[in-house]
């Protein structure tokens, strides 16, 4: 079984920065595909970032494109999304995504994903 814990939420200014982090415990599939999805009150979970096993290939949501970084540390099973020029349209449940699969390519569908993290919240007021 494998549990994603994310850490690294909380409430900031617009403009401001945060960096989620999500450690996988119990048993590791360190080089499979992970993602980070957001859920806003009263809207669909969506796919906020993506990267494959390896790292090599990353999928970015327009909304946030140029401001959000996905990162993976395969070694300490691992994923972080660095967060910047926070928008409070970025205000949601954020939720880490592990798969299974050793993906070269990253996942946007949640279908693709089996373990998802409890979520942290992100507060940007403007």
């Amino acid at each position: 079984q494998v549990q994603p814990v994310e850490s690294g939420g909380g409430l900031v200014q617009a403009g401001g920065s945060l960096r989620l982090s999500c450690a996988a415990s119990g048993r590791t599939f360190s080089a499979t595909a992970k993602g980070w999805f957001r859920q806003a009150p009263g809207k669909e979970r969506e796919v906020v970032a993506s990267i494959s096993g390896a790292g090599s290939n990353t999928y970015y949501a327009d909304s946030v494109k140029g401001r959000f970084t996905i990162s993976r540390d395969n070694a300490k099973n691992t994923v972080d999304l660095q967060m910047k020029s926070l928008k409070p349209e970025d205000t949601a449940v954020y939720f880490c995504a592990v798969s299974l699969r050793y993906s070269a390519s990253p996942y946007t569908s949640e279908i693709n994903y089996d373990y998802w993290g409890q979520g942290t919240q992100v507060t940007v007021s403007s």
